[in-house]
């Protein structure tokens, strides 16, 4: 097998490092385990459209994700091919995509290039940065009773963290409390577009459930999930105020704080009963 073209699984998660812990005064060498975090470029038709630094498992769902979650691709068969390669310093995330949706891109990168404004990734109006147009699918209600069956199970499923204590975990979670994924990342925001990807490629129903994440919801994760037509976040840390305002607007119920029994429900209440 070609060296660019190892797969994913030989890239390893979690390094094992030679640590020395001191505690109450003593000090005892022993082994830790830590969370790799590697370069990674998505790549479509060959040319490459950003580098993150992510975790280096479930990158085909990291780019399929990401890809709709950007608006990249309007859904998942417009990705006709994704492979992960080796590159110098890093992953390569390749995609082939159609030749109109590579052309939108490209002007896309040169439009940001050109700009000067308010300094998010190159727009002229902070309106331009909520990419989220018109108002989220809804199924049936979510209740407070599925997001606490939910968070009993979720530290158990999150095993990288179990393992580092040093990534991010999202889940879906069906509206009966079940879960039936989850994706982790050192970025919240990798671990949400590796679960979009996993949705997209397992065709599962974006408004029968729920997003539940281990991390605080800031506005992009609210824009993520929306694009997506998630109707329901539930993060166990707080939202930020333009992720409330975002939510409110777009019809997205999002919920913060919410450990054991106790959420606090920020937007469209209504779809989150007790």
């Amino acid at each position: 097998m070609p060296l660019d073209m190892i797969p994913e699984a030989a890239f390893p998660a979690v390094h094992r490092a030679t640590v020395l812990r001191v505690e109450h005064g003593r000090a005892e060498s022993g082994d830790d385990h830590l969370v790799e975090e590697v370069p990674v470029a998505l790549v479509y038709n060959r040319i490459s459209h950003a580098v993150m630094l992510a975790s280096p498992e479930n990158l085909e769902d990291l780019g399929l994700g990401f890809s709709l979650s950007e608006g990249i691709l309007a859904d998942r068969d417009e990705l006709f091919g994704v492979a992960v390669r080796e590159g110098c310093d890093g992953l390569e995330v390749h995609m082939d995509i159609p030749f109109e949706r590579f052309i939108a891109l490209r002007d896309r990168r040169r439009s940001m290039t050109a700009r000067t404004g308010c300094g998010l990734c190159g727009v002229e109006k902070l309106e331009s940065v909520a990419r989220v147009k018109g108002t989220v699918a809804r199924g049936a209600p979510v209740s407070a009773a599925a997001v606490a069956r939910a968070l009993d199970a979720f530290t158990d499923r999150q095993r990288l963290h179990r393992l580092t204590g040093a990534v991010h975990g999202v889940a879906w979670v069906a509206r009966t409390g079940e879960i039936r994924s989850v994706r982790e990342d050192v970025g919240r925001h990798n671990a949400l577009d590796k679960l979009i990807g996993w949705l997209a490629a397992t065709g599962a129903d974006a408004t029968d459930g729920f997003v539940l994440t281990s991390s605080r919801a800031s506005f992009e994760m609210v824009q993520k999930a929306a694009a997506v037509g998630i109707g329901c976040l539930v993060a166990i840390s707080a939202p930020t105020a333009l992720a409330v305002r975002l939510a409110e607007g777009c019809g997205l119920t999002l919920a913060g704080f919410a450990r054991g029994q106790r959420l606090v429900v920020y937007s469209h209440a209504g779809f989150l009963v007790v």
